[in-house]
Parts: C-alpha cells; sequence; structure tokens
C-alpha cells in the first residue's frame, strides 16, 4: 500500500519536472533543470546523524560532536558533487536503426560535457530500459533496449539521467525528451509461399547447380557431386572437370499489394519478407503499393525505402470487407 502510494507520488512529481514535452536537442543540464534528493541510504544516514548528535549534545562529548559535524559536512558536499556530475552534461543526439516489430531496438543516447571534469556511474533510463554510461574526453554513449509491439512510428518519450555519486547519499537526476519518432519495421511473416519469380527485358541467368542448362566446365574442387563430373571432357584434358549449371532468373521481381488476397495485416507482413528475401538474393524488385510504386532496384537504401513504405502504411478501415487466403 505504502509502496502504490510512493509510485504515485513520483508520478506526480515527475509530471511537473521539466521539460513537459518533447523539445530540440541538444539539450544541456543546467542548474534549473537538475534535481537533487538524498536516497534511501541518505535518509538512513541523515537519522544517524541526527541521533549522534542528540547523543553528543546530551552527553556534553566534544569528539562525538566533532565526528557527526564532519560527516554531515561530507554528505552536504556530496549533494554538491552529484548536481556537479550532471551540471553542464549534454545530450546531443539520440538515434536507433530500425528493426522489425517484436525485436528490441537499441536506442543510442550520445552525451557530451567538458572534458576537464570526469562523469561517470551516469544511470539512463527509459520506462523498463537501463543502461550505464561514462564520459572518456568529454564524450560518451550508452544504449538503451526498448521493445517494440507494432510498425510505424515509435515515440520514445522522457529519458531519465541521473547519479549517486560519489557517496550514493543524494540522488542528482534531470530529464532529456527527444523530438524525433524512431521507426519500426512490419514483422515479416514466418512460412508463406515463395519469392514471385521476375520477369522483364533485363531476364538473366545465374548459376545454380540445379539448373537445366550448362554453363561451363571448370576444375573440380573438393566437396563437388560425382554427379557433376564431366568425364569425357576429363579425360581429353587429363584432368577432373565439372559442369556448372544455370538457370534463368528474373531481374525484376514484382512484389503487388493487388495480387495478394489476405488481411491488411497480413499482406504488409507478406511484403515485408519478399523484401528480405529478395534483398538476400541480389535481386532486383519492385513495390507496388496502393498509391505508391518503389523502384526496381536493390541495395539497402530500397530495402529501407519498401520497409519504411510498408511500415507506414494506414491501419486497415475497420468497416471494410477482408477476405482471407
Amino acid at each position: 500500500m505504502a509502496g502504490g502510494r510512493l509510485s504515485g507520488l513520483r508520478a506526480r512529481l515527475e509530471a511537473l519536472a521539466r521539460p513537459r514535452g518533447p523539445e530540440p536537442l541538444p539539450v544541456v543540464f543546467d542548474r534549473r533543470r537538475i534535481y537533487v534528493l538524498p536516497t534511501a541510504f541518505g535518509a538512513f544516514f541523515a537519522a544517524l546523524l541526527a541521533v549522534m548528535l542528540v547523543g553528543a549534545l546530551n552527553y556534553n562529548n566534544n569528539p562525538a560532536l566533532l565526528l557527526a559535524l564532519l560527516l554531515g559536512g561530507a554528505a552536504n558536499t556530496s549533494l554538491f558533487a552529484a548536481h556537479l556530475q550532471l551540471s553542464g552534461l549534454a545530450v546531443t543526439a539520440v538515434d536507433a536503426d530500425p528493426v522489425a516489430a517484436g525485436s528490441p531496438m537499441a536506442l543510442r543516447v550520445h552525451l557530451r560535457a567538458d572534458p576537464a571534469r570526469a562523469r561517470r556511474g551516469l544511470r539512463l533510463r527509459l520506462g523498463d530500459a537501463v543502461a550505464t554510461a561514462s564520459l572518456v574526453d568529454g564524450a560518451g554513449e550508452a544504449r538503451l533496449l526498448l521493445p517494440t509491439r507494432q510498425r510505424g512510428w515509435l515515440h520514445p518519450g522522457r529519458i531519465t539521467v541521473s547519479t549517486t555519486r560519489p557517496l550514493g547519499i543524494a540522488r542528482a537526476w534531470a530529464y532529456a525528451w527527444p523530438p524525433a519518432p524512431l521507426l519500426v519495421y512490419p514483422r515479416p511473416e514466418t512460412g508463406g509461399p515463395p519469392l514471385p519469380l521476375g520477369a522483364g527485358d533485363t531476364a538473366q541467368a545465374r548459376l545454380h547447380p540445379a539448373g537445366d542448362d550448362v554453363h561451363h566446365l571448370r576444375a573440380y574442387r573438393r566437396g563437388d557431386s560425382r554427379r557433376a563430373i564431366a568425364w569425357k571432357p576429363s579425360a581429353r584434358h587429363g584432368a577432373l572437370l565439372v559442369r556448372e549449371y544455370e538457370q534463368p532468373q528474373g531481374a525484376d521481381v514484382v512484389l503487388d499489394w493487388s495480387t495478394l488476397v489476405l488481411a491488411h495485416e497480413d499482406r504488409i507482413r507478406r511484403l515485408a519478407r519478399w523484401v528480405d528475401e529478395a534483398e538476400r538474393e541480389g535481386r532486383r524488385y519492385r513495390l507496388q503499393l496502393p498509391r505508391q510504386a518503389i523502384g526496381p532496384a536493390s541495395g539497402p537504401a530500397h530495402r529501407h525505402a519498401c520497409l519504411r513504405a510498408l511500415a507506414l502504411l494506414p491501419p486497415a478501415d475497420p468497416d471494410a470487407v477482408i477476405r482471407h487466403g
């Protein structure tokens, strides 16, 4: 019960803290953005000092009184030291590579500060994701693993940067709220039909051990099948030769939205899988969407353009009748 009240109080206090919305980067932490409070250990330490002071004054024990005052001074200094760990610290950039929905996204938080003062033991938190960072020569980076659940834009929210150094008596923290959302690709379909065959005037042939036509002869390599050995040419040349076959391959694979008879999200997942398969096989492909056509092309930039377009497709109309295949 007490834990729930404490969490609610903390949530209300965080709602009043700066910033209260996304803000452009870089963000520099100054004294108006840094908050300092005692930790649980710090509260216990303060209570212990109070008992020591009362006992020393009651019994007129000067050494105990001096010790309590020295410990109190050290505790007070730790409040300033914790504040200085964040003072002048800047969050310069926040970025992440797109991932498929359901996979964790590695959010990179780039930090900078004056290299004259070491910044160690920084703790970054975003939801349930926690990471630590230390600045070397005034620069550092932390990685937060964020869960992804659906395709589209992911708004990371407010990042908490905190520290309990040097003594763990006080906790200093500040917030950074990056404005740019992060892209999450659609989750590819598992299983399903193979990649459609390509077609077009630029159709080419590729080497394949299960092809139909002999492409050329080459020297035997360890592990080649005995069935592929060309015995008569080998006898003429006095060395083992192996047949290399080829099979036709269409240069341009068309991934057409309109040819799929599936639910809205299932179409997106299948096209996402076909985009990945075409890229792995080095094929040129074109993605045909209801109001957009991308390609034909290949390569990482083309793959990103296709998956981005699929990720940002609007959700299905709930009033539309969808046929399932």
